[in-house]
């Protein structure tokens, strides 16, 4: 994170799924203070506002892909939008449903393949998004990134990878809810899976430094993804896809710290955020605070906050 430029994006894609509300997540999370608490950090913030996109399509029937002519548009514009950004600073990505990483990611991807350097994601969610729309039960294209990023077949119409990421520098943290055919592809790919059972036993810095060791020896770049449903809903309230048992909130911004101090990410999604499920605030906050301790805000500099 050597770059001083912060670019905040706001990318309000809310077709990626049925359930409506991801549409307002960029503007919820300007009103938690992204962009003043960034500052506040040293950091140059410029926010380009909001990417221009499909708003609002009919629900597909139950069985059919939901809404794949208006993801492939958003999917081509997103990844230009991260190509060119992340030659000229940090990208953040406010989401938005978790289909944007469709796009985020393949632009990422690109401008790592240009500086001959390998691109490692570090995927933040409950669910491993590693299914197509060939394969897909529910039609969500929120769930297929994974799957389209690392080259899989079933993404006829799709633009072209520039640069496919190897499967084998993908790493899930936090998963707790993950499809058979999802869990047979990771054994096979390489993947590295860090379900909350392994967080339970190992504690979660541990398979994360390991992690982090490998993006270093390689002279990687790191993309993180982070989705709301990583966090216990507990904690926070505000998404469609609620699993039970997340990360709590200290394992939350211990990693965050972890990836500060590792010096080795390069870009952000802040995904699945429906403020219309949120508590006052509190979901949207939780992960301004997060992203702030990804940009190097320590335990002692926090602000104290009260959601009662």
């Amino acid at each position: 994170m050597n770059a001083q430029k912060c670019i905040l994006i706001g990318a309000g894609m809310d077709c990626g799924k049925r359930r409506r509300g991801c549409i307002m997540g960029p503007d919820a999370y300007r009103t938690a203070g992204l962009g003043r608490t960034l500052g506040e950090l040293g950091w140059a913030v410029e926010d380009r506002g909001n990417i221009d996109g499909p708003v609002w399509v009919a629900d597909a029937p139950t069985g059919e892909v939901h809404a794949l002519e208006q993801c492939v548009a958003w999917t081509q514009t997103l990844a230009e939008a991260a190509e060119t950004a992340m030659g000229e600073g940090f990208p953040i990505f406010m989401g938005g449903d978790h289909a944007l990483s469709l796009g985020t990611v393949s632009g990422v991807a690109a401008h790592a393949a240009r500086k001959k350097r390998p691109l490692f994601v570090l995927w933040l969610d409950a669910h491993p998004d590693i299914n197509t729309p060939k394969t897909t039960a529910s039609g969500n294209l929120h769930g297929t990134p994974i799957a389209y990023v690392t080259g899989q077949d079933g993404f006829e119409g799709f633009p072209a990878l520039k640069a496919p990421t190897p499967p084998e520098n993908v790493c899930f943290i936090g998963l707790r809810s993950v499809d058979g055919p999802e869990r047979d592809f990771i054994t096979r790919s390489g993947m590295t899976a860090i379900d909350m059972r392994q967080i339970d036993e190992r504690g979660i810095a541990a398979p994360l430094a390991e992690f982090l060791k490998r993006v270093s020896s390689a002279g990687g770049m790191l993309h993180v993804s982070l989705d709301v449903d990583f966090l216990d809903p507990a904690i926070a309230p505000a998404v469609g896809t609620t699993v039970p048992g997340g990360a709590t909130f200290r394992e939350a911004h211990l990693v965050m710290e972890m990836l500060h101090d590792s010096d080795l990410v390069t870009s952000l999604d802040l995904v699945e955020l429906n403020p219309f499920l949120d508590d006052r605030g509190r979901t949207a906050s939780l992960m301004v605070d997060l992203t702030a301790s990804l940009f190097g805000r320590r335990v002692f500099d926090r602000p104290t906050r009260s959601h009662t």
